[in-house]
């Protein structure tokens, strides 16, 4: 591996579950000897990718922050998507999410708290699996069929309702695309329920507007009015230069 390789290992080293490392926990996330790690994050620390804390942890640093808020899904979309997901917001109380798909995961772009006391488990850079998020239903429908395969087969079950069974998500998915909306049901965290519409730009999905709820008795309000959200950043969409999505 390169010197640049086993950096950028070092900072992928860390997600949203793991976002306080210490120096052994990142040489073996990232399977480089320690003496390797601490040379790497003596230079990440020197420059701001990473900062280290009076614990002894590392956490990434500010500078590495700033530069990921240039990336064009976050500068684009997540800013011109703001005022509606806060509509949204005020409209329903409802945590609400915006997520574009990162290959088998959803990556949450922007989160609003809702009022209720409902477990959330996302966050703003967090990357969940598609199959457990109703975001993630929705952007796995409109996904490619070898994304669809490849997640399929990769099923991991987090709570007693999580669906592993291929065949069953895939009806789901199928149904998703005919109804354009998906929900899930405690399938990614007990207690919580989710609900989530595309937005398209020109002929392809390329977010999911998604909100969590404690059940689903209100489906078909909560829909309408994210349907009228999601069209409101679609228009908004049309406006932007075109630039690479998810893959």
């Amino acid at each position: 591996m390169s010197v640049t390789s086993r950096a950028l290992t070092v900072l992928g080293a860390f997600d949203a579950k793991h976002r306080a490392l210490t120096l052994s926990e990142i040489a073996r996330r990232a399977d480089l000897p320690v003496a390797t790690a601490h040379r790497l994050l003596a230079d990440l620390t020197a420059w701001g990718a990473v900062s280290k804390r009076d614990s002894g942890e590392y956490v990434i640093g500010r500078k590495l922050w700033s530069i990921g808020l240039l990336a064009p899904v976050e500068t684009g979309l997540r800013e011109l998507a703001s005022p509606y997901l806060h509509d949204l917001y005020g409209a329903t109380f409802a945590t609400v999410h915006l997520a574009v798909r990162d290959r088998l995961s959803a990556l949450y772009l922007d989160r609003l708290g809702g009022h209720a006391s409902v477990p959330v488990v996302s966050a703003v850079g967090a990357r969940l699996p598609l199959h457990t998020t109703g975001v993630g239903k929705v952007l796995l429908a409109h996904a490619p069929a070898d994304v669809r395969n490849d997640a399929l087969a990769r099923l991991e079950r987090f709570t007693p309702y999580t669906i592993t069974h291929a065949g069953l998500l895939a009806s789901q998915l199928d149904q998703v695309l005919e109804r354009h909306y998906a929900t899930t049901s405690e399938e990614m965290t007990l207690g919580a329920c989710s609900i989530a519409v595309p937005i398209a730009r020109g002929d392809s999905v390329v977010a999911s507007l998604g909100v969590v709820v404690p059940n689903l008795n209100q489906e078909a309000q909560l829909v309408s009015a994210m349907q009228v959200a999601a069209r409101g950043i679609e228009r908004e969409l049309a406006t932007l230069p075109t630039s690479g999505h998810s893959t």
